[in-house]
């Protein structure tokens, strides 16, 4: 078994932090529904702005609201404003895996969906690859 990718929210914009909820993310359905994400799922939460990472599970909010609500202790790791990725994962077979196409989000400042893709695995802004030459310098950089 592996664990996949199933869908994400990318770069959202953390609307809330209520430190005093019970725990969890409230996010708006709309967001979850693109996403593939389901309430009580267990999701990773990546902060861009801040470099935290966390594990918590996802609760509905008001459709349509754009809202992303970090809750409970969390609230001390993502603040209001912070950007994050919201992602859900699915244990599945090898051949399965092999077949993974998440759904990933893509938002704007304000939460609304701009668009959304399936994944097929490739990075599609990839950096040029590196030489066997700057390899060679930037690993003997490191010695």
């Amino acid at each position: 078994m592996r664990i996949m990718m199933s869908g994400k929210i990318h770069r959202a914009t953390v609307t809330e932090a209520n430190l005093d909820y019970e725990g969890s993310i409230t996010i708006d359905p709309d967001l979850m529904e693109a996403a593939g994400i389901l309430p009580y799922e267990q999701v990773a939460v990546v902060d861009v702005t801040n470099g935290a990472r966390l594990e918590t599970y996802a609760i509905k909010g008001e459709r349509g609201s754009g809202e992303v609500c970090i809750n409970g202790a969390a609230a001390h790791l993502c603040h209001r404003g912070d950007t994050v990725i919201i992602i859900a994962y699915q244990q599945v077979s090898d051949a399965e895996a092999l077949h993974m196409q998440p759904r990933k989000v893509f938002v704007n400042e304000r939460n609304e969906i701009k668009h959304v893709e399936i994944g097929d695995g490739f990075a599609h802004h990839p950096r040029p690859a590196a030489s066997a030459k700057e390899l060679s310098l930037a690993g003997s950089a490191r010695a």
